[in-house]
């Protein structure tokens, strides 16, 4: 399994690693989304960031993919292990039980709200706490027996928060290769980490990491601000290490990318826009709006609907000229705040529709699916505005693949104040998301903008995103790792 120089991992990383280098990538879901059929186990590709940001490491470099493969085990664990190229699945097996502990109950019901400061959501269950600490044992027991001779363990995500420190224990009398773990939603301050009773065993697992990642500045402060609140460790005064229990942790701000090349490749792709064109006749209106995102409490939908609503309430001039194209990803379902949303949603829908529709204008299209991103490219291209206002987001990809998949000069980008993403993306017409009637001028400023402008705006928000790919996030996170000393500050302490 070693690494040959001059491959897509050196070329990137230009970095001198040992020739029989290996990495091992952990996480809640991997790459790849299994079926139980009659047939037996169905495989399809997953759609996500994280999946297409790291897949092409796995192109040049042999490695281990550790993840829960989505299937309900019986009870009695049973290895899956998959070989696609380089890479080589590992799969978790988790109980019905297992997963209603660990994944409905504290990880989308805790941390989950906790992080996007829905804390009214947030629901203390010490039953929850305990299936989701035997999940992230069983996660870092199998990392560990995946690692082998691996140079390197990166895991990702409020998930698998405790996997870091487990592991450290698990190679307490052995060799242990370095560990770097990537946190992709917001991290609140100690203020609101205190409202459970667990915060200390979260910040004590994420400190056997030697690398911790965050996607802004800000998070990282607030985890420093924990970690003073909750350990005895000792923030050092480069405010970007902590000494803990001999150890130095390296605590920095890098932030995710999009895939430049996959988005700017669709938006040249003849047939995709084929597709964008036969989807802006089919909807008929001069502008279209855009919205795409998982149907999630944080993602700001009713919020922005009310706003469109209010829009179309002070502007009557664009009745029948205007549409908002609403995608809501399935998510979650049988969590009972999604099952509200949802209701809430498609209410809100109806009476908008009802309230300003006429038999040949719709003024909400609503779609309650998923799109595979070739598809979701189409509608990038088709919509005038893209409308990405969470109330709360780590980073948000959307505003990104927007951007880059527009191949002209037109475009708008309406953007949250409360998206991480907005800290890179200041050409955005950015909003507060709860403010309605700031987010309604926004809605008509978008759609008045004159050309001009709106090149201005895209073409420099097209050039801060180029240095800004999930390639480099890849690079920019390895060589933070591979670089890391153990036992040493990192430079400028």
């Amino acid at each position: 399994m070693g690494i040959k120089k001059g491959g897509w991992f050196m070329a990137r990383l230009t970095l001198q690693l040992p020739s029989n280098a290996r990495m091992v990538v952990v996480s809640n879901r991997g790459p790849f989304v299994f079926e139980e059929t009659p047939g037996g186990l169905r495989k399809k590709e997953a759609v996500s960031g994280l999946v297409s940001a790291l897949l092409p490491l796995f192109r040049g470099v042999p490695g281990i993919w550790v993840a829960w493969d989505g299937c309900i085990a019986s009870g009695k664990e049973i290895n899956r292990a998959y070989q696609e190229g380089n890479l080589k699945w590992l799969g978790v097996p988790l109980t019905q039980e297992e997963v209603a502990l660990y994944y409905d109950g504290f990880a989308n019901q805790v941390i989950w709200p906790l992080c996007h400061y829905f804390i009214e959501k947030c629901i203390v269950n010490s039953e929850w706490w305990e299936g989701y600490r035997a999940v992230n044992q069983k996660f870092a027991a199998f990392s560990k027996k995946a690692s082998g001779e691996a140079d390197l363990i990166w895991i990702h995500d409020y998930h698998l928060a405790l996997v870091p420190g487990f592991l450290r224990r698990r190679g307490a009398d052995g060799k242990m290769p370095k560990i770097g773990f990537f946190w992709h939603i917001p991290f609140p301050g100690p203020d609101t980490w205190e409202v459970i009773p667990w915060a200390r065993d979260i910040v004590e697992g994420l400190l056997g990491a030697d690398v911790i990642a965050f996607h802004v500045p800000g998070y990282v402060e607030n985890f420093l601000s924990c970690v003073a609140s909750f350990t005895d460790a000792t923030i050092l005064p480069n405010r970007r290490s902590v000494l803990y229990r001999g150890r130095v942790i390296d605590v920095r701000a890098i932030p995710v990318g999009v895939n430049h090349e996959l988005f700017t490749a669709l938006g040249r792709d003849e047939t995709v826009r084929e597709q964008a064109g036969l989807l802006r006749r089919q909807i008929g209106t001069e502008k279209i709006f855009l919205g795409v995102e998982r149907l999630d409490y944080s993602k700001g939908i009713l919020e922005r609907l009310a706003a469109f609503e209010y829009f179309l309430e002070a502007a009557p001039e664009y009745h029948g000229r205007v549409t908002l194209v609403q995608i809501g990803v399935p998510t979650r379902n049988g969590i009972g705040p999604y099952s509200d949303l949802r209701r809430q949603v498609e209410m809100m829908v109806g009476r908008i529709n009802g309230r300003f529709g006429t038999p040949s204008w719709t003024p909400v299209q609503y779609f309650y699916r998923a799109f595979s991103q070739r598809e979701l490219a189409a509608f990038y291209l088709a919509a005038d505005v893209a409308v990405v206002t969470p109330l709360r987001d780590g980073l948000n990809l959307v505003a990104a693949e927007y951007v880059v998949t527009r191949d002209g000069g037109s475009g708008v980008l309406i953007l949250s104040r409360l998206a991480g993403i907005a800290q890179h993306l200041q050409e955005a017409l950015l909003v507060n998301p709860y403010n309605v009637a700031e987010t309604a001028v926004a809605f008509r400023r978008a759609i008045e903008m004159p050309a001009s402008e709106q090149q201005a705006r895209l073409e420099a928000l097209k050039q801060r995103l180029a240095r800004r790919t999930a390639n480099a996030w890849v690079t920019a996170f390895l060589k933070v790792v591979l670089e890391h000393e153990v036992g040493k500050a990192s430079a400028g302490y």
